[in-house]
């Protein structure tokens, strides 16, 4: 199995950083209908940022400016999935550093049944060459 590198929009929301939160967030899609490709957490400043990677973009910002959220994006990344095997994530990496293209931020995991996935961010003037060095669709 060849790795697949999709081109993705991602949009992000910062919340309290406080139980629940992400819950809340996460229900109020489920509800709306919104299939997500991809979501990421962390603390940031005072609270959290919440990323997340819609399945359809634009139905993600119609229900996020109904929902009255303070979105941030569109903004890119890449969504990344393939066989698992060791070292993996080192190959990407290794791939883009020696194009002298920096990895601002990465979430990478075993997905199960022999598959990883990862999400991967680079900086917007490097978005392309990323793209065509990695393959991306």
């Amino acid at each position: 199995m060849a790795d697949t590198v999709r081109r993705v929009e991602y949009f992000y929301v910062s919340v309290p950083n406080r139980p629940g939160e992400g819950a809340r967030v996460l229900e109020a899609l489920k509800q709306g209908g919104i299939n997500l490709v991809a979501f990421s957490g962390f603390p940031e400043g005072r609270g959290s940022q919440l990323d997340f990677v819609p399945a359809d973009p634009a139905a993600f910002k119609q229900f996020a400016r109904k929902a009255k959220w303070r979105l941030t994006g569109p903004k890119r990344a890449f969504v990344i999935s393939g066989e698992d095997r060791v070292g993996v994530v080192a190959e990407l990496h290794a791939k883009l550093a020696g194009a002298r293209i920096n990895v601002t931020a990465v979430d990478a995991v075993c997905a199960g049944a022999g598959t990883y996935g990862a999400l991967l961010w680079v900086a917007p003037k490097d978005f392309a060459r990323a793209a065509k060095l990695l393959g991306a669709e």
